[in-house]
């Protein structure tokens, strides 16, 4: 019997970096939790442990923070490149690197009807998302999104559906539409502002669910994503990954109350997950850009 080594990779995962920028008397912040993962020549290290080829992940972690300052956070997408590239250029033994950033967004206060220079408030749950591959000769980015939580209590139907003995499922013209989004986006060319480029998206995808009325949650992220990309020629394809959270209809029959769709028990689980690939088929597929992310995005 033949035993060998598959597939390995090692990194820093998490690391909590908050870059204020001080240069005027407004202070920015950008607030990053980043994680590196390098593939490359380790397979000693898992063999005989020799740890000659390993870059420690504390000075993975280290670079972290070194590049905050050296480089800076134009946006959470170069930063992502530079270290992805610092990596793969620096490194000898290092053959491809992947960098993930979750952003959490901060906003200005707002102190006597001002906002205040150097008091944020942190009320969006959603939080921005880049993953950067990067090896010899390409560098592939997507951005993208998690935790945005949308809800219409109106404009969503589902009926016509395959039936069979096990079903329970009513057909339904008029239900409440909710989900925690999460999507990401491959730039065939990453725009020269990134967080404008994000804004927007968001936007439209926010726009897309409120406007579109859904027959389906499949339809529904069809649509999103069909918008983004007639909106962006500069983006190759885009990944949408939506659970369905039911709201269920309250029977209050036996406390004697109507309830023309004004009360709901909200399911937390089980819930159904509707994931969509939606591309521009001038791009070429990069399935190595995608590697390794988890399927639920």
């Amino acid at each position: 019997m033949g035993i060998v080594l598959g597939g390995n990779r090692y990194g820093k995962a998490e690391t909590h970096v908050v870059r204020v920028v001080r240069d005027t008397p407004r202070h920015r912040i950008r607030d990053l939790v980043v994680s590196t993962s390098l593939h490359g020549r380790f397979d000693e290290a898992h063999t005989t442990g020799d740890q000659s080829a390993v870059l420690p992940t504390d000075t993975q972690k280290n670079t972290v923070f070194a590049y905050a300052k050296q480089v800076g956070v134009a946006s959470p997408e170069a930063f992502a490149v530079a270290l992805a590239r610092h990596f793969i250029d620096d490194v000898a033994t290092v053959t491809s690197a992947r960098v993930t950033v979750d952003e959490h967004t901060w906003t200005r206060a707002t102190v006597d009807g001002d906002p205040h220079d150097h008091t944020f408030t942190q009320t969006d749950r959603a939080v921005r998302t880049v993953a950067v591959t990067a090896g010899n000769g390409h560098t592939h980015v997507l951005s993208g999104l998690r935790d945005l939580v949308l809800l219409k209590s109106t404009g969503s139907e589902f009926h016509g559906f395959l039936a069979d003995r096990y079903t329970t499922l009513a057909p339904t013209v008029d239900r409440v539409l909710a989900t925690s989004l999460a999507s990401r986006w491959r730039w065939s060319a990453v725009p020269d502002d990134p967080d404008a480029a994000y804004d927007e998206i968001r936007a439209i995808l926010v726009a897309r669910f409120a406007k579109v009325h859904s027959l389906a949650l499949q339809q529904t992220l069809w649509r999103m994503g069909k918008a983004v990309l007639e909106a962006r020629d500069d983006i190759a394809e885009i990944r949408l990954s939506a659970p369905n959270r039911h709201h269920i209809l309250a029977d209050l029959a036996p406390f004697g109350l109507p309830n023309p769709g004004e009360v709901f028990w909200a399911q937390d689980r089980p819930f159904g997950l509707i994931e969509v690939t939606v591309a521009n088929d001038r791009h070429r597929p990069v399935p190595e850009a995608w590697r390794d992310l988890p399927g639920y995005i």
